[in-house]
């Protein structure tokens, strides 16, 4: 690898950085601050960015950065197709910077790609699957700290001093004309988006009976119409049904029948959404709706809503605790707990106090 012809801080703006993060849509929101902040204290700076296909849909159209799409479906083609369009787009111009955002093996060989005169990645400490071995510096060691936090590393490394979060994420028309066709025009709005993404041993969905009694509850006590949002997966859409026939009061279910642009406009009409940890969670964040999130197997510290963690049902030190007998300063900060059962420890209750809670926080025409 190349030794670096600069140093870090930036002294001055540089003239191109690369942002290597494909995924997941969490983390892409998590990242979209840290490249606003760059992008404001260095207007100058060329900003390419290699991401993932379903996370170009939600941020592909944010200004001023030149997106690159590198989509793992396609398997080793998707590294021949990354060089391919850094030779046609760049003709052996080199970046001032890549900032490689992700820990992956995926991620690490792909960087192996760009033409970058400093490679910088995450602290040793940090940097699993060997990413310390695909970089050539890396951002200051910090412990225990929110993953958007840790991401605003990289920005401080290179020199950025504003590190206020901003998203504005633009939401096209189309987009809000969908949610104006499907959800009332005045009236609080409750979106549950109720399923996290799903892999093995990653249990982190609530029961669907909850869900169905926080739903009747909002409607006949807060006057709330609830909308079920959330991707096209077999569960997702069996819990969208199941929580609709169980509710009295029916939800809008749109599970499964919007895109991520879609997405973000019914979670940004909504006054609240309760999700576990997911995608959604953070697309809220992005616009400002608060979030009641549920978390029980993963520490809403390192992972929770970053502007609602007030409002998290948060039973995983209770479960830490039950699991692995230890608290959670006893443990690695990434930790999860792999208990099927773990979810069951938040109740109804739980979330019908946070949900009381929020409401009276806003204003009387948003509530």
């Amino acid at each position: 690898m190349p030794l670096p012809t600069h140093t870090l801080p930036f002294t001055a703006a540089p003239a191109s950085l690369c942002i290597l993060r494909l995924s997941a849509v969490g983390d892409i929101c998590h990242t979209v601050p840290v490249i606003r902040s760059i992008q404001r204290q260095w207007p100058t700076t060329r900003i390419t960015w290699i991401i993932g296909k379903l996370e170009a849909s939600l941020v592909g159209d944010l200004p001023d950065i030149e997106f690159i799409i590198f989509d793992k479906a396609r398997g080793w083609r998707a590294y021949a197709e990354l060089r391919q369009t850094l030779r046609q787009r760049f003709k052996g111009q080199r970046f001032d910077a890549l900032l490689q955002m992700q820990i992956s093996i995926r991620s690490s060989i792909a960087s192996r790609l760009i033409p970058a005169d400093i490679k910088l990645g995450f602290d040793k400490a940090r940097a699993k699957d060997y990413q310390w071995l695909f970089t050539n510096t890396r951002i200051a060691e910090k412990s225990r700290q929110h993953v958007m936090d840790g991401l605003f590393g990289f920005a401080e490394a290179i020199g950025i001093t504003d590190l206020i979060p901003h998203w504005d994420i633009p939401i096209p028309a189309e987009a809000q004309d969908f949610v104006r066709t499907r959800l009332p025009d005045d009236g609080p709005v409750l979106a549950i988006s109720p399923c996290s993404s799903n892999r093995t041993r990653n249990w982190r969905n609530w029961s669907i009976e909850g869900y169905a009694q926080i739903t009747d509850y909002a409607a006949e006590k807060h006057g709330m119409q609830i909308v079920l949002t959330g991707g096209p997966s077999q569960l997702e859409k069996d819990y969208g049904e199941k929580i609709s026939a169980l509710s009295k009061h029916k939800p809008i279910n749109l599970i499964g029948q919007t895109n991520l642009k879609q997405l973000l406009a019914i979670i940004q009409r909504a006054n609240v959404l309760i999700s576990p940890d997911s995608g959604p969670a953070h697309m809220a964040t992005t616009v400002d709706t608060p979030v009641i999130g549920l978390y029980v197997t993963s520490n809403p510290e390192r992972t929770g809503p970053y502007l609602s963690q007030q409002w998290v049902v948060n039973k995983y030190p209770e479960a830490l605790q039950a699991e692995e007998g230890k608290a959670v300063d006893e443990v690695s900060w990434g930790q999860r707990v792999r208990s099927a059962e773990a979810m069951a420890r938040i109740s109804a209750e739980d979330v019908i106090a946070k949900l009381d809670q929020l409401l009276v926080t806003l204003p009387a025409n948003n509530a």
